[in-house]
Parts: C-alpha cells; sequence; structure tokens
C-alpha cells in the first residue's frame, strides 16, 4: 500500500487525523478484498442493509445508509443485474419498490463479510486481542454508534 507524506507536526499527533488514516487504510483493505468478491464499497453495504431490513422500501433503505437517491438507484441496478437483490412493488404501498436479498445475494453477502473481517483483522493485526478489544470499545464510544 503506498505510504503518504508525514502531516504537519502540528496536524499529525492529532486524534482526528490520525482516526482519519487509519479509516483510510482500513477502507482500502476492505475495497481490495471486496474486489476480489468482484463487489465494491457501498454494493456490499448496499447489500448488507437489505439482508438486515429486507424486504425494504427503496427510499427507505436509502435513508438507512445516507446514500444519495440517484446513487441507490445505480447501485440496486447492479445488484439486481447481478442477481443479487430483487426489486419488486411493495405489497404494502405499490407506489414503493422493495427490495429484497436473494440467495445468491446472501451467498455473496457472506463471503464478502468473510474477506471483510480478514481485512480488518489485518488492519488491527499490530493489535494484541486485548488492544483490539479496548480500541473496538473505544472507538464505539467515540462515534457514538453502537454494535
Amino acid at each position: 500500500m503506498p505510504t503518504t507524506p508525514p502531516a504537519p507536526s502540528g496536524i499529525r499527533t492529532l486524534p482526528s487525523w490520525l482516526l482519519g488514516r487509519a479509516a483510510a487504510r482500513g477502507r482500502g483493505l476492505v475495497a481490495e478484498a471486496l474486489a476480489g468478491e468482484d463487489m465494491k464499497m457501498w454494493h456490499h453495504v448496499v447489500l448488507s442493509a437489505v439482508a438486515d431490513q429486507g424486504p425494504v422500501a427503496q427510499a427507505t433503505l436509502g435513508r438507512s445508509v445516507s446514500l444519495d437517491p440517484k446513487d441507490m438507484v445505480g447501485i440496486i441496478n447492479d445488484l439486481q443485474d447481478a442477481g443479487l437483490v430483487i426489486r419488486a412493488p411493495d405489497p404494502g404501498d405499490r407506489r414503493k419498490n422493495a427490495i429484497t436479498i436473494t440467495e445468491d445475494g446472501e451467498r455473496t453477502l457472506d463471503r464478502c463479510a468473510e474477506v471483510a473481517w480478514r481485512a480488518n483483522n489485518e488492519l488491527l493485526e499490530p493489535l494484541s486481542a486485548a488492544e483490539r478489544k479496548q480500541f473496538l470499545t473505544l472507538l464505539t464510544r467515540i462515534s457514538g454508534t453502537a454494535p
């Protein structure tokens, strides 16, 4: 992985800069791992959300992952063309589309989850098991998200 020049001394010790660098490295590792499964990052995010929420209205899905509706349409088209999701009229409101994961989508998602975890393990390789647990706990607190 290419290295970037060091930031100015007044910047490189800021927690926000360090988190950004770690996040960029993590995204790169995961993107590379997903590419081996013919999957892009946002496609993986959307497919994961469909698995969690589906069948789900396309607009609701977009809001849940904070993705612009224009971008969501393209990603759903790609996932549908690959046979990973089905887009059909929502039985509760025929004006909306409901997105559902297919069996192929579930298998793809399982493979992607496995390679994404391997990539994250590579990212956290310098840490002991106890440090990893503490690091994830602290990141969860800082980010304001729940696991």
